[in-house]
């Protein structure tokens, strides 16, 4: 294990010992308060161009599953088809593993796959800096490599064209089904098996496709990565198809803003962004409240929504949006992960919500 540091844009150094791929990176640092589910976060797209910090302890105990994909093409236990973190960050890595669906430790994913581990940080104080702070940019550098210091740069980035499909991909197609248009910022694995459990047809298209010629009884916006301002094309996309005021609409995380893009309403970024299983989210005009999981570093400006849109779901603790609904049309969505994959699945419902608006 070579000796490594983590360096943050405000000066702040965090030593430690390199347990991954051994190649120095850079990023913008965050960090994730889950207790379980590094499989799931490291494939997930929505974390590119990021260094994920992982505040829970211990870290590797179960290892990693067989990374194996089912006649559609998707990942059996993955997110997606790699990791896309540029680094993990953890206070206590575990060699050995134990779990009855593990096929090799952490170590060796990262290896495998080329990106970079550190272990031995103090993650709490680490926390405590980008809660201070905000979330930063940093670089883990090789301390027998001092002058090997990779630079990057998240703000402005394009990271949902990096992510996205490059062509049409058809899903469970036959006579008869309702054909459901997703755009694909980033999507996860787990939101195209909910789709496709409810024996749905899913058109998954790029990100910037222009989807309005198709045949479709839906619109679904996924997740993604980055500034939801990058994606200009998608929102133009989604404005045409709000021209059909009958067209059912369901976007998630990254999807929320575009759709509230499309609807007039403004992003702004979040001061450390809202990353775990355990965000508290109220259904807004009821008592009902739901545990959630989330991963997004920007959200919706409430006081930009227009007249005909109101905020569906506010989180518990700070207040911010974490969903939009158009008060006359079957347009909605949520900030957080219904899919979860991982995290809670109190929200899954609102995939039934949608299916059941499809005429």
């Amino acid at each position: 294990m070579r000796n490594v540091t983590l360096i943050l844009d405000d000066g702040s150094r965090f030593h430690g010992k390199s347990f991954g791929y051994e190649k120095p990176v850079a990023g913008e640092v965050v960090f994730n308060t889950a207790m379980t589910g590094y499989p799931e976060s490291l494939t997930d797209p929505s974390y590119a161009g990021q260094l994920m910090t992982l505040t829970y302890p211990l870290v590797g105990n179960y290892g990693v599953p067989p990374f194996t994909f089912g006649q559609d093409g998707i990942p059996t236990f993955m997110e997606s088809g790699k990791i896309h973190a540029e680094g993990l960050i953890v206070s206590d890595y575990s060699e050995d593993y134990c779990h009855w669906n593990a096929v090799e430790s952490l170590a060796d994913w990262l290896r495998r796959e080329q990106v970079p581990g550190i272990t031995g940080i103090d993650t709490r104080q680490l926390t405590k800096t980008l809660r201070e702070h905000g979330v930063m940019m940093g670089k883990i550098v090789f301390d027998d490599e001092p002058d090997n210091q990779p630079e990057a740069t998240y703000e402005g980035v394009n990271y949902v064209d990096k992510v996205s499909c490059k062509e049409v991909i058809r899903y469970n197609e036959g006579e008869g089904r309702k054909k459901v248009v997703l755009v694909d910022c980033g999507v996860k694995a787990n939101i195209l098996r909910c789709l496709l459990r409810r024996g749905v047809e899913v058109i998954r298209v790029p990100w910037d496709y222009d989807f309005n010629a198709l045949q479709y009884d839906g619109l679904f916006i996924s997740n993604g990565p980055g500034d939801p301002d990058t994606c200009e094309a998608a929102v133009c996309n989604i404005r045409k198809a709000m021209a059909n005021e009958q067209l059912p609409i369901f976007g998630i995380c990254m999807g929320n803003q575009l759709l509230s893009k499309a609807g007039g309403a403004s992003i702004y970024k979040l001061k450390y962004g809202h990353r775990s299983h355990n965000q508290p989210v109220r259904q807004m005009g009821t008592d009902r409240c739901f545990i959630t999981s989330q991963n997004h570093g920007y959200a919706v400006d409430n006081n930009t929504l227009g007249n005909d849109w109101e905020p569906l779901f506010i989180n518990m603790n700070d207040g911010s949006n974490e969903g939009i609904r158009h008060r006359h049309n079957p347009w909605f969505s949520a900030q957080f992960h219904p899919e979860a994959a991982s995290g809670p699945t109190d929200t899954e419902f609102l995939f039934d919500e949608f299916v059941k608006l499809l005429q």
